[in-house]
């Protein structure tokens, strides 16, 4: 069989994957608590395969509002009941979902800061009432902690004392309020908050009043490189990333 010219062998090369698929470019939308985990998967999967991952992150509210206003992807990883209620809806393909990791809530404060006791409700109640101003997602954004975060203050009896010293976000890392100096105290997602250098993780929320979201993935019901995005989602529900989920602040759903 005649050997391939030297300069093209390499292209082809790039381009066929085993069995013969193109490579392809997959468009994924994150919720922002397990885009880390997505990242440090990428550079293995796309030397392993070929293929090229575009990401994009928002709150879980922000995604379900860019897919249902029809912006195109082809895999989407956010909390599961808003993935369910994609596949009810065709957006996303039903027997697609994959669980990837679960997240809790934890607390944080600027590096080299005190760190306030919260190992009990009564605790984290004094710490958050104590505090010049306290950063965490702003509900109306749409972002799971946020909106949990408000009805444990409404139940604590403090939320109109919170409502006073708030610095609500919209979107993205909570914790960098605490290296600008915004806020002293900041609650979000454990994962979210150690992607942040010069905030120190506290620890999570007590146990009694810890809330845990679920992430999954699932593929559009119209992507473009469907076959490339089940196999992208298939590696993130894969042993080896989830042996690494701990190093991110999450676990196994």
């Amino acid at each position: 069989m005649r050997k391939l010219h030297s300069r093209v062998a390499p292209a082809l090369a790039g381009l066929l994957l085993a069995g013969g698929a193109l490579a392809a470019d997959i468009k994924v939308l994150s919720a922002g608590a397990i885009k880390p985990v997505i990242v440090a998967a990428l550079p293995e999967f796309e030397q392993r395969t070929g293929h090229r991952v575009s990401i994009e992150n928002d709150t879980a509210g922000g995604l379900l509002r860019r897919v249902l206003a029809g912006e195109t992807f082809d895999l989407l990883v956010m909390p599961h009941p808003g993935l369910v209620q994609l596949s009810q809806q065709g957006v996303v393909i039903g027997t697609s979902l994959l669980p990837l990791a679960k997240v809790g809530i934890g607390v944080a404060v600027r590096q080299g800061a005190p760190l306030p006791a919260i190992a009990s409700t009564a605790q984290f109640r004094a710490a958050l009432l104590a505090a010049r101003n306290v950063a965490y997602i702003d509900p109306a954004a749409g972002g799971s902690s946020g909106i949990y975060l408000a009805q444990l203050f409404e139940r604590m009896g403090i939320a109109q004392q919170i409502r006073s010293t708030a610095v609500l976000v919209p979107g993205g890392l909570v914790a960098q309020r605490l290296v600008s100096g915004e806020a002293d105290l900041a609650v979000h997602q454990i994962s979210e908050i150690l992607a942040v250098p010069g905030a120190t993780l506290v620890g999570p929320l007590p146990p009694e009043i810890q809330n845990y979201t679920v992430y999954a993935g699932g593929v559009s019901a119209s992507a473009g490189a469907a076959d490339a995005a089940r196999q992208l989602l298939a590696t993130l529900a894969g042993a080896q990333v989830r042996a690494q989920l701990a190093a991110h602040g999450m676990e196994s759903p």
